[in-house]
């Protein structure tokens, strides 16, 4: 059986405080899902334990106990013991270090696989709780539609935001920017956004902002060129997405990327949303 594991962007990113009581940190912001999909294959093995492969792009560590659908099949394994041994291949096509949640998808789509392999009849508020013992993200892939996240993102309601037919470019130069590390320099402050009702989106430019970009892009210039390329080329709006190093620009008609100039090395993708 074979799911596709699509990404999000993040539209505005407040990273609103540093919690005493765990050192995490509260943020707000909406997540969007984007059509971008890694493949993802589970078949039940005849061996005598799981085995895990991954192809495509290259992810950096791709040992099987640090994935994230390894630990989804332990979580669920946890209340469905008899869930078989398991041969997982995960087709990579989202990029790494990415700030698009590809990992928490992979994770959270494992999850739908296995319920629906072998009928476990998960409710969907099974499937959160499930969800969020594995990551923070996780739990906005299990509904995977507009969605308000606060607290550590893993906390979240529901919200009406349609940006069907407008056309998305996301693009990530060759870094690797870990979570850990976008996060050591940034000043946490509270958010003057709404996010649960949004302007329209051609005000966004000066109402919605990703506070990483603060302190990213002076140390990594080439995120900044890249926003103002996707400005320069049209763009309603364009962002850095969550906390990795993708830049997107949502644009209202397709464009033709060569015109964006962009090294060899830049990871693009041009699609239309939903």
């Amino acid at each position: 059986m074979i799911f596709f594991p699509n990404c999000k962007i993040n539209i505005g990113l407040s990273i609103v405080e540093k919690r005493k009581y765990d050192g995490f940190h509260n943020i707000e912001s909406i997540f969007y899902p984007v059509d971008l999909c890694d493949v993802l294959e589970i078949r039940e093995s005849n061996s005598s334990q799981d085995s895990f492969l991954i192809s495509g792009l290259d992810i950096g560590d791709t040992s099987s106990e640090n994935n994230l659908c390894i630990k989804a099949v332990n979580v669920l394994r946890e209340e469905f013991p008899n869930i078989p041994y398991l041969n997982i291949h995960l087709h990579k096509q989202i990029p790494a270090f990415a700030g698009l949640g590809g990992g928490s998808s992979d994770a959270t789509f494992t999850l739908k696989l296995l319920d629906f392999l072998f009928n476990l009849n998960l409710t969907e508020e099974q499937m959160l709780c499930f969800a969020a013992k594995i990551g923070s993200d996780c739990s906005f892939f299990v509904k995977n539609k507009p969605t308000y996240v606060f607290s550590k993102g893993e906390k979240s309601k529901d919200i009406t935001l349609d940006l069907s037919g407008y056309y998305i470019v996301l693009a990530k130069p060759d870094l690797k920017i870990s979570t850990k590390e976008a996060y050591s320099n940034v000043v946490p402050k509270p958010s003057n956004v709404d996010y649960e009702n949004l302007p329209d989106i051609k005000e966004w430019k000066g109402v919605l902002k990703n506070d990483f970009e603060d302190s990213l892009f002076p140390k990594y210039p080439i995120l900044k060129q890249i926003k103002d390329t996707l400005y320069n080329n049209g763009a309603i709006y364009a962002s850095l997405s969550g906390s990795g190093a993708t830049v997107y620009g949502i644009f209202e008609k397709e464009i033709e990327i060569k015109r964006l100039n962009l090294s060899q090395d830049t990871f693009i993708y041009q699609g239309k949303l939903k």
